[in-house]
């Protein structure tokens, strides 16, 4: 059955742009049936997925049942399409959210985000891995009996928290996969495995019924993509408050597909080669930002080397203690439901640990971490005042190995802020979580031996139009879409 469905609309198997707008265009025409297309989604998950343990909780005959029943009228209409095993709460898809004690939950009700997502006509036919509680740069859940590797090289991670997202869609299982992002959660896997990942504005997307917001506001859902349009085409759809949102994010001055057909003004753009306190980064993500830089001047863009000014080590140290203090009350919660203490096995060390972290920390300490992480957010804005854009790498280092990051140690704050720990090799993402200011990764870079560099792109609050606009005149100055790694094209050949 191998590349049946595909062959049908490009006959040697594979489209400069098969995305997932190209695709619907397909079904659309007749050219292929949603049922052909999910037919070849689940044959590379049985090619790919042994290697790269991404797709979980298979739901095929719900996905069928879905396509006789008839398919919302939407812009990805009969697409398969895989929302992550973390949040997304829905009645047709049972969920472990990366860990032992919430393993085969079953939900009452549909999220807002999935309503939305669902009405856009997309096949959804499963889940993809996530960290225990979506805590970590890695995806290597116990609860999957082993790490979710990087299609570019398996010896390395595919990032985290959406890390089966980001290998699915860089395998070409699907085209287009749900994430979600509380420190960088959709930038990681997005730089990691060569896609392109936004980070709306805080709460532009909806967070209910299950929570008013997630992480003091710093949680957001997103989408990992092949193409600036799918993503922005998918944002439209799913934005906008919910029933009950305790705030929202302020109105656009137009939608992200309207901002994506014509590019923005010519922009003050402040480049930073280091980390934002100053750190050096890798050679190949250093090479990146520089050639960025290169890329916008080109284009006619202001660009002037500069890093935004605050408390970015302040801010990492309270987003660790809000973050403990969210694991160790999903711990608590689901604990009580079952009626009984945690046993070995329930959850991995880094969950211990922040269990115990969290137990340290006061209420006052908690709203402390929170008025910091506002305050933090001020100082972002102002950074703003003399830049439209700030230009840095999305990681300071290309993917880690696999184990690096291990959730087996218990050593939570370390793991976080210590030598060698998270902050250090994703020293930029969880900046644009603590200010809600919106923030993407473009896949514009791989080393000599073949691994994707992302470069971030990050604007003021509210202003998502700017950046995706910059994003999608990006994607055609320097396409990427050609760019796939080869285990993929050994199937396509």
């Amino acid at each position: 059955m191998k590349l049946t469905a595909l062959r049908k609309i490009a006959p040697m198997g594979l489209h400069e742009q098969d995305d997932a707008t190209f695709l619907a265009q397909q079904v659309a025409s007749g050219s292929v049936s949603p049922d052909e297309l999910l037919d070849e989604a689940l044959a590379r998950v049985a090619a790919f997925n042994p290697h790269l343990n991404a797709v979980v909780l298979m739901q095929e005959e719900t996905a069928r049942a879905a396509i006789k029943a008839g398919l919302p009228e939407g812009p990805f209409r009969g697409v398969p399409f895989l929302i992550k095993d973390l949040g997304a709460e829905a009645v047709d898809f049972p969920s472990h959210s990366g860990s032992n004690l919430l393993r085969d939950t079953r939900y009452g009700y549909d999220s807002e985000i999935y309503r939305r997502m669902r009405a856009t006509g997309i096949v959804t036919f499963g889940r993809t891995t996530s960290p225990e509680g979506g805590v970590g740069p890695v995806t290597e859940a116990a609860v999957y009996d082993g790490p979710t590797r990087n299609p570019w090289d398996v010896s390395r991670t595919s990032g985290g928290s959406s890390g089966g997202s980001g290998a699915a869609v860089a395998s070409g299982i699907v085209t287009m996969a749900h994430g979600s992002d509380g420190g960088g959660s959709v930038r990681i896997p997005a730089s990691s495995c060569g896609l392109f990942g936004f980070k709306a504005t805080r709460a532009r997307l909806p967070d209910g019924p299950m929570a008013g917001e997630g992480w003091a506001g710093m949680a957001i859902d997103g989408f990992l993509t092949r193409s600036v349009r799918d993503n922005a085409t998918m944002m439209d759809a799913c934005a906008g408050p919910d029933l009950g949102a305790p705030y929202a994010a302020p109105e656009m001055e137009m939608s992200y597909s309207a901002a994506i057909a014509r590019p923005p003004r010519r922009l003050r753009i402040a480049v930073c080669d280091t980390t934002f306190t100053g750190k050096p980064i890798d050679a190949a993500c250093k090479t990146a930002v520089l050639e960025t830089a290169r890329t916008l001047e080109s284009l006619g863009h202001h660009v002037t080397p500069a890093c935004p000014k605050a408390d970015h080590e302040g801010m990492m140290r309270a987003w660790t203690k809000i973050v403990a203090c969210g694991t160790a009350l999903w711990i608590h919660n689901r604990s009580r439901a079952n009626g009984r203490d945690l046993r070995q096995g329930d959850v991995q060390g880094i969950a211990r640990g922040a269990i115990a972290y969290a137990a340290g920390i006061s209420g006052a300490d908690y709203l402390a971490a929170v008025n910091a992480i506002h305050a933090y957010g001020r100082e972002m804005a102002a950074a703003f005042n003399d830049y439209d854009i700030i230009l840095s790498a999305t990681l300071a280092e290309p993917p880690a190995l696999v184990g690096r990051f291990t959730h087996e140690r218990e050593d939570y704050e370390n793991y976080r802020i210590g030598p060698g720990g998270v902050f250090e090799y994703s020293p930029f993402c969880a900046t644009f979580n603590a200010s809600g200011q919106p923030a993407a990764s473009v896949p514009l870079h791989w080393t000599h031996d073949g691994l994707p560099v992302g470069i971030h792109l990050a604007a003021a609050f509210g202003d998502d139009a700017t950046l995706i606009a910059l994003c999608a005149e990006i994607e055609q100055a320097a396409p990427w879409a050609h760019q796939r790694p080869s285990m993929l094209l050994d199937y396509l050949a």
